[in-house]
């Protein structure tokens, strides 16, 4: 009984450190700050309305922000179908790519450090817009930050992934293609439509 409590305790533990949803890949644990407003993102898989998410979110980190960042933001509920969702298949729908953030200021009395950007792309924030489904179910926002190497240039087959793979786009098959490490924070949220 002991040992069963000890491992539920384990697994209990790493789910509630996941700032990725369950199943996931790459898994990250990291939790990136993010504010649409005055509203923060305080735990993943917290419900947020179109609205509040209609405009691009601040960001910021637990540590010092000694470099310069990649932010993406997907919804893995999307729809092969966008006319009639119902008839389609879930797919994960690329929403903003932002690259070239970086620490604007020390961090705050809680340890966050704000990063900004002046990059509109390589994919321009559109923010969440599920649409109304008989039943509602919530799509789960997934944001990602990256620690974007210096000089880095986007591979032409990556900068293909992000103009005409949009639908159905795979996180890891982008990583490979732009030569990126795994994500190094992350956080997510839900919209319904």
């Amino acid at each position: 009984m002991k040992a069963t409590s000890i491992v539920s305790a384990l697994l209990l533990a790493g789910v509630s450190s996941a700032q990725t949803p369950a199943g996931f890949t790459p898994a990250v644990t990291e939790k990136l700050e993010v504010t649409f407003g005055t509203k923060s993102i305080a735990t993943g898989g917290q419900s947020m309305t179109k609205a509040e998410t209609a405009r691009q979110p601040t960001i910021g980190i637990p540590v010092p922000a000694n470099g310069t960042y990649l932010y993406m933001l997907i919804d893995l509920d999307a729809s092969t179908n966008f006319a009639n969702p119902k008839q389609g298949q879930q797919a994960t729908y690329l929403h903003t790519v932002l690259r070239d953030f970086k620490g604007n200021g020390a961090p705050s009395a809680a340890g966050i450090t704000t990063l900004t950007t002046t990059a509109t792309g390589p994919v321009s924030w559109f923010g969440p817009a599920p649409p109304a489904e008989n039943p509602p179910h919530p799509h789960r926002y997934t944001n990602l930050l990256w620690a974007q190497p210096a000089n880095w240039q986007i591979p032409a087959a990556a900068n293909t992934m992000l103009q005409n793979q949009k639908l159905g786009f795979n996180v890891t098959n982008f990583i490979a293609a732009a030569g990126l490490p795994n994500p190094i924070f992350a956080n997510y949220f839900n919209v319904t439509g």
